[in-house]
């Protein structure tokens, strides 16, 4: 894994040609944390210019997610990969499949009795998007620069959380290892099974005393790490613990309840962040 030099400037990112190999332009990714509040919503814009949604929100994010892929102007999505049926992370999908063209769909097959979830599934039949069930160790195609390893889905007895699809993307040299709301068993399996150290981690479950083992983020070794949370939430994320097990592996933390929308933009050799907002104005907000 390289060293890198992370730039805190947006506007720096504009200045910067992107990388060549063998005398052609090195395309960019652009992977958006967006900021859905309590829940996750992440979009990836692949060097071919493919869309992946992974995740939509809760159900008040649903517009929020439609009006942000229509600032990129975003009329369709190649992929959804729904990590678990948690409403915090399925509950925007199905406004997103009215509003938008979806072409496919990756779930991690783990049934669920809500009615967002019934609701969830009822638009992808009524839209008659083609669903497929993650299995682990899959590459998902996409992409012919990317490698989209499956690590984690459902297996028989795992909660919602336990089930989640865990991700690895690697464009070249960069790394990005995505876990949803996995727990410390899954994080001790995933070590025992494979290379999981990477440049950008999204920390399993907001945050949460569940998860992010301080031997487990040891193990990743991220230069980056994402929390997703909303600044007034009743569980407590992030705890503590998570934070000096961050801060212990040396990771700059990101959070999208500080920073809002973040953005990761990267040619496979180096990496940017965009936040939508500093710090400051980040800490002052109060909600």
């Amino acid at each position: 894994m390289k060293k890198f030099t992370l730039l805190f400037v947006a506007i720096l990112l504009f200045l910067i040609p992107p990388h060549r190999i063998h005398g052609e332009e090195q395309s960019l990714m652009h992977v958006h944390f967006i900021d859905v509040g309590q829940g996750d919503s992440i979009l990836i814009q692949t060097p071919a210019k493919k869309t992946v949604l992974i995740d939509g929100g809760p159900p008040k994010a649903g517009q929020k997610i439609i009006d942000y892929l229509a600032n990129l102007n975003i009329n369709e999505l190649d992929l959804i990969i729904a990590t678990h049926p948690d409403i915090d992370h399925i509950g925007g999908l199905p406004d997103i499949m009215k509003s938008i063209k979806v072409n496919q769909i990756i779930d991690s097959g783990k049934f669920y009795t809500t009615k967002t979830y019934f609701k969830y599934i009822n638009q992808i039949k009524q839209n008659k998007i083609p669903i497929e069930t993650a299995t682990k160790g899959e590459h998902i195609h996409i992409d012919p620069s990317l490698q989209i390893k499956v690590l984690n889905t459902y297996e028989h007895r795992k909660n919602n959380n336990q089930s989640s699809i865990v991700l690895k993307i690697t464009y070249d040299e960069i790394d990005l290892l995505l876990m949803a709301d996995v727990e410390k068993e899954q994080e001790e399996d995933l070590k025992k099974e494979y290379n999981l150290q990477a440049d950008i981690v999204k920390i399993a479950h907001h945050g949460s005393r569940t998860s992010s083992s301080l031997e487990f983020l040891q193990e990743v070794d991220p230069k980056i790490a994402l929390i997703t949370y909303s600044k007034k939430n009743k569980y407590g994320h992030p705890v503590k613990r998570v934070i000096e097990n961050l801060n212990d592996i040396n990771a700059f933390i990101y959070s999208t309840a500080v920073f809002g929308n973040i953005i990761i933009r990267t040619d496979g050799q180096n990496f940017f962040i965009i936040p939508e907002k500093s710090p400051i104005d980040g800490l002052l907000k109060t909600s």
